[in-house]
């Protein structure tokens, strides 16, 4: 609810490919010894951190065969038409 909110804002003043996918809130930036962002040290989003549609179930045959493949190479439950 957080993350489609932020990006609704976002997505009203900035174009498509500046709008993060997902949002995750630090206390702090970790930081390397040298005082340079730590990319290894920041978490991993949870799914409540992406911003996503509704689910809408893949329509026909191609696109469930599509959604099918997608859902075995990423490893996840289920894949939307829009995902």
């Amino acid at each position: 609810a957080l993350a489609g909110a932020l990006r609704a804002h976002l997505g009203a003043r900035l174009p498509d490919y500046m709008v993060p996918s997902a949002f995750v809130r630090l206390a702090a930036l970790p930081l390397t010894a040298n005082g340079k962002l730590d990319r290894q040290g920041l978490p991993v989003p949870d799914d409540d951190a992406y911003a996503r549609a509704a689910y809408a179930a893949p329509q026909g045959e191609v696109e469930t065969a599509l959604a099918g493949i997608w859902a075995e190479l990423l490893g996840v439950e289920r894949i939307g038409r829009h995902d």
